[in-house]
């Protein structure tokens, strides 16, 4: 019974959001509270939910420092050069276009931390994108699958949790997967191709004058420079309105070295983990207001400029912690669990490695990481060594998942880029999970014919 109201609970909210007939905050809510009822928590549900918004907590105070730093370094000026480097180097060519967000979400995921390479890219991008007419869910799309192939290095959290659970090296996971990490960027590579001149011919029937085949890309758009043997560059004028319009009070060029060396130290200190992220966003947060705007007056002003990006991502992770809580309290997801193990027959025993990599797929979407690496893993690998198939084996199996889990509502990281986009949840879903059940499956032949993932 448990197993079935699982199930039934992740596929009634996935349907809920993705015909758009709850928004993602609601149903987080609402769905899991009318599923643990059934599951008969009665007014322990209370409790279940508190103790999992205990443990997000830390998550959320996460993303309101970091939300607020990377806001104002947005609104001092610190990633003006990079968005008008990044134009010199795309244009306004919407393959271009989406192949750069793809480029700078591998660099910047390299930090292994989904939730500041959204914000950096997002940063970045969007201003880009919003003058281009580009649909803002083609980079969500681009930058979750990105982030999901390279969150598999081993500092991120799923490569260090299979060494953890499994008591091998996570180097000795990560190392024999570079060549399945290589194919699944080359995927996504095509992927960002495709979706950019999609993207390039939707504009020509919109605008036939400016994108048509007889024009130069991006001719005669206002507030830009356009000419078939320059580079067209945004201007003044393309970008007003936007979070990088170069008329804004909040500018301060004469400060730029300082807030670029501090970004830098911040970056340095998150890879380094020398302290709690949530600390350190807020001590780089404090130490920005004031040397930026030594004002109060202006320090209540800045604040509340993001208080709205602020709101709409705190309360999505608090309303994710009535899912996951009642996913766990209920018992829901051990039950989940065991079923998983107990349906495969004794003959898949050779090919446990990659039915592990086949059921991480959906597993790491439905459940938390540590759900499936601390829950299922110990037991797939437990049946897979009376078969003779390694450890570390089944550990690198496991994360091929990875592309699909970082799509998952439980993902606080997908839900700061989806806020931060202005996307709807389900709107992104349609888009990027079948593309990131072909990259995960990519990735899963690539490690089977390279050796990385053997069969009994």
């Amino acid at each position: 019974m448990l197993v079935v109201l699982g199930f039934l609970m992740i596929a009634t909210f996935m349907g809920l959001i993705m015909t758009k007939r709850l928004t993602p905050l609601l149903a987080l809510i609402i769905v899991p509270t009318v599923f643990g009822l059934f599951a008969g928590a009665g007014l322990g549900i209370g409790d279940m939910v508190m103790d999992s918004v205990k443990d997000m907590s830390s998550t959320a105070a996460l993303l309101m420092f970091a939300i607020i730093y990377f806001g104002l370094m947005i609104d001092v000026g610190l990633f003006d050069k990079l968005v008008n480097l990044i134009v010199r180097a795309t244009g306004h060519d919407p393959a271009k276009v989406v192949v750069g967000t793809m480029i700078l979400t591998a660099l910047v995921s390299l930090d292994g931390d989904g939730s500041t390479t959204y914000i950096v890219v997002t940063a970045a991008m969007l201003p880009v994108y919003q003058r281009l007419g580009l649909s803002p869910v083609v980079l969500t799309c681009i930058a979750g699958l990105t982030n999901g192939a390279l969150n598999i290095v081993p500092w991120g959290g799923p490569t260090a949790r299979a060494a953890a659970a499994l008591h091998v090296e996570a180097t000795d996971i990560f190392l024999p997967m570079l060549p399945s990490l290589a194919a699944g960027l080359v995927v996504i590579f095509v992927f960002a191709v495709l979706l950019g001149r999609s993207e390039r011919r939707r504009l020509a029937t919109a605008d036939p004058a400016r994108w048509g085949r007889g024009a130069a890309v991006g001719a005669g758009a206002p507030g830009t420079g356009t000419s078939r043997s320059n580079t067209p560059l945004l201007t003044g004028e393309g970008l007003t309105d936007t979070a990088l319009d170069p008329n804004r009070e909040s500018l301060r060029p004469r400060l730029f070295w300082f807030n670029l060396a501090m970004t830098v130290a911040v970056m340095v200190l998150l890879v380094a983990d020398v302290a709690p992220l949530p600390y350190l966003f807020m001590v780089a947060s404090a130490i920005a207001l004031v040397v930026n705007f030594p004002k109060m007056s202006d320090q209540g002003k800045m604040l509340a400029s993001h208080s709205s990006s602020v709101i709409a991502v705190v309360s999505m992770v608090m309303a994710a912690a009535v899912l996951t809580g009642i996913l766990s309290g209920t018992g829901m997801v051990e039950a989940m669990s065991k079923w998983l193990v107990e349906v495969i027959p004794s003959s898949m025993g050779p090919y446990m490695a990659v039915l592990t990599g086949l059921i991480s797929i959906p597993a790491t979407f439905f459940m938390s990481n540590d759900a499936f690496y601390f829950g299922i893993l110990p037991v797939l690998t437990e049946t897979g060594a009376h078969y003779g198939i390694p450890a570390v084996d089944m550990a690198r199996a496991s994360i091929t998942g990875q592309p699909v889990h970082m799509q998952s509502p439980l993902v606080p990281a997908i839900l700061l880029l989806v806020s931060l986009a202005g996307v709807q949840l389900g709107d992104h879903h349609k888009k990027v999970l079948w593309r990131a059940l072909v990259v995960s499956l990519v990735m899963l032949v690539v490690a089977v014919v390279v050796g990385a993932v053997t069969i009994g």
